[in-house]
């Protein structure tokens, strides 16, 4: 069988498919793929058009479609399994995010059922409620939200997820632009309270990839995703160290590298992101775990 490192990487969305037969894989998973209710949406890509404070850089989206013609995509590409990730940046909204996002899930074959919190009295109560509902991923944005991970109101919240070993993913880097609150320091703070939360680091923790690493190595249960990690676009701004990429290397073949691409708000094509994981002649049994078998054995994918 020809592996990809025998291939060209993707230049387009069309040959993603390309990659994962050629691995011998059913088809991709990735955890760090957004839907959000319409309103919340049309903000959000407002917010990317004017290259608000936290983005910082034009940023022009690339699939700006429906949700059903962006679902339709993921099923070209392969994408057998994707999250739905939308996250509070205020009091008051994580509920009906839930709520919406929760019933997305169930009208649409492959999303992993994914719901949010914020600090504020009644997350453990929502919490609770989503994961009766059957949430199997979490979604919290440390720069956005403004909020320490280690606020006193979601110490019950991690907690309770720690021990449904249910995994979050947390923006804690510092990238595109860090707060008092985003850095490895209050990451760190947060696992020595709860050793055993699930978490997956998103971008790789970029740009101080060297201690996400580290906290990857040091915990059982934290991971990392490759969220934006190795386009063209990402490394003008933060590249990831070259002489890291074996400890990257040793951390995907034991499961705790996971494939993400902030689809659909990418301002390249999908097949980018592919293409950069590809270009990093890690291996094959590397790729074939980053894409689908350390989130298969995560998820329980069939």
């Amino acid at each position: 069988m020809t592996g990809p490192a025998e291939q060209s990487p993707p230049e387009a969305d069309r040959q993603v498919p390309d990659i994962w037969r050629a691995l011998g894989l059913p088809g991709l998973a990735d955890v760090h793929v957004h839907f959000l209710p319409p309103r919340l949406l049309r903000r959000v890509w407002a917010y990317f058009d004017a290259a608000g404070p936290l983005v910082g850089t034009e940023w022009p989206i690339r699939y700006r479609w429906s949700d059903a013609e962006r679902v339709a995509h993921l099923r070209r590409l392969g994408v057998r399994a994707f999250s739905a990730l939308a996250y509070a940046h205020r009091p008051g909204m994580a509920a009906d995010l839930n709520r919406w996002t929760l019933e997305f899930a169930r009208d649409t074959p492959g999303c992993l059922a994914s719901a949010t919190f914020f600090p504020e009295p009644d997350a453990v109560g929502y919490v609770e409620a989503a994961l009766a509902e059957g949430a199997r991923l979490f979604k919290v944005h440390l720069q956005v939200g403004g909020f320490a991970p280690t606020d006193p109101l979601l110490d019950p919240v991690w907690g309770l997820l720690a021990d449904a070993a249910v995994p979050v993913v947390v923006h804690a880097g510092h990238a595109p632009v860090g707060t008092t609150h985003t850095g490895p320091d209050p990451f760190a703070a947060l696992l020595a309270r709860h050793p055993r939360l699930s978490a997956v680091v998103a971008h790789l923790g970029a740009p101080d990839y060297r201690a996400f690493l580290d906290l990857a190595e040091a915990y059982e249960r934290v991971r990392l995703d490759t969220t934006m990690a190795f386009t063209p676009f990402f490394d003008r701004f933060v590249p990831f160290p070259a002489d890291e990429l074996p400890r990257l290397r040793e951390l995907g073949l034991a499961g705790k590298v996971l494939l993400g691409s902030d689809f659909p708000n990418i301002p390249y094509p999908y097949a980018d992101q592919l293409a950069g994981l590809v270009r990093l002649d890690l291996g094959d049994d590397w790729l074939r775990a980053v894409c689908w078998d350390s989130a298969a054995a995560l998820f329980d994918l069939r």
